[in-house]
């Protein structure tokens, strides 16, 4: 496995550089120093750098203003590779991507019910391993994790995954010591978030919020092109925002939470429920034959059968789905919102009256337009996030505009 320094791609003015390349290639020289009131000797001297690195290419000419035609450069997307991990409850999603987020190979690993600290950091460096071995030709730059429950960002510790049971996880040291490359971590949402940002080509401006919708529900929220954590890391806990005081119990001990009504499990109880009262639906008979649990994906079958009780379940949940983001678009009035996870595949059931229920009742007429729609990415969204978290660091590094 061959390695790229991450410290040297880092430095003040190549970043500027890297990432003018990146959002507006092919680009000459000369515009770049213009944008970016860098000197013309200073772009030239870092250009011919990242020329020499194999991170940029000369890849043709553009038009004259009067001289000879400009040489313009674009990013060589295909020179460095960074892994990304979806750290779940029960899987490792992983994936290696070149620089423009294309997967070169996917792997999956089952999580087993009961783990330790120790056996988990050895499953994630097995399936580091597993990817890095079928491409060793490959040069690797970074890693970046996706870790499902509470992520100090500075640290990158793992401080409590709830699904695991596990407190206090060194995943950034451990797997930098173990792997000698740089190693990003943070919340499984917020990764997804960013790699929706990221490879839609989001611009600095962009405000937006990522929803996961699964066996639990969280948000990732970009603010001004960058991800929002909050003062302690627990930006996004929008599962646990109240919705009825009356309501069902939460995980979290709280009573009402959007999670009890939307998640996976939740569409499952509420169809279980309106069984046992009586409700006449072909759910009963899904159960029986197939020994299944019921749960989200059930009833969505049972929907894609036209089943009643199926669709109206599902047309609730949309319901609910609407009336919590209304509540986020008049907090952070978002540009779009993107549902991601399990539940949503369920889009043609859900969206309609997710927009129904936000026309119906947003403030405004522009927040009753806010776009929204479901995720195309699919279940390796967050492994790709993870990988782009890498690639935001390497190209929109935080620092300030000055001449090296």
């Amino acid at each position: 496995m061959k390695k790229g320094s991450f410290k040297w791609m880092k430095s003040l003015n190549r970043t500027i550089i890297l990432n003018k390349i990146r959002t507006d290639g092919p680009i000459s020289r000369a515009t770049i120093a213009k944008q970016t009131k860098l000197t013309p000797p200073t772009v030239s001297s870092l250009v011919n750098e990242l020329i020499a690195s194999g991170l940029v290419i000369e890849s043709e000419q553009g038009e004259s203003v009067g001289g000879r035609k400009p040489t313009l450069l674009v990013i060589d997307q295909t020179h460095y590779h960074i892994i990304g991990l979806d750290v779940g409850t029960i899987m490792i999603r992983a994936v290696l991507v070149d620089l423009s987020g294309a997967i070169i190979e996917k792997v999956e690993a089952p999580i087993p019910l009961s783990i330790s600290k120790d056996s988990l950091l050895k499953l994630i460096e097995n399936t580091i391993n597993e990817l890095a071995h079928q491409h060793q030709e490959k040069e690797l730059i970074g890693i970046g994790i996706g870790m499902h429950g509470v992520v100090d960002v500075a640290s990158g510790i793992s401080v409590y995954a709830p699904g695991l049971n596990l407190h206090e996880i060194p995943l950034k040291d451990e797997l930098e010591r173990r792997f000698d490359l740089h190693v990003k971590v943070d919340n499984d949402v917020r990764a997804m978030a960013f790699g929706e940002y990221w490879f839609s080509n989001g611009k600095n401006h962009d405000n937006m919020a990522v929803l996961n919708i699964g066996r639990g529900v969280g948000a990732g929220i970009i603010l001004n092109g960058k991800l929002f954590h909050g003062e302690h890391d627990l930006a996004g806990e929008i599962g646990h925002m109240t919705i009825d005081i009356h309501g069902k119990q939460c995980s979290c001990g709280n009573h009402g939470c959007w999670e009890t009504l939307i998640s996976g499990p939740a569409i499952g109880v509420e169809a279980e429920q309106q069984i046992i009262q009586g409700r006449d639906s072909i759910i009963r008979s899904l159960v029986t034959n197939n020994d299944e649990k019921l749960d989200g994906k059930l009833v969505y079958e049972a929907a894609l059968m036209k089943d009643p009780l199926a669709l109206e379940i599902l047309e609730k949940t949309g319901v609910y789905i609407g009336i919590g983001l209304t509540n986020l678009i008049h907090i952070l009035n978002p540009t779009k919102i993107i549902i991601g996870g399990g539940v949503a595949q369920a889009e043609p059931f859900i969206l309609p009256m997710i927009k129904e229920t936000i026309a119906n009742k947003a403030l405004t007429e522009q927040a009753k337009d806010t776009e929204i729609f479901c995720s195309k990415q699919g279940i390796f969204a967050t492994a790709n996030g993870a990988a782009a978290l890498v690639l935001g660091e390497i190209f929109e590094g935080e620092f300030s505009l000055e001449n090296e």
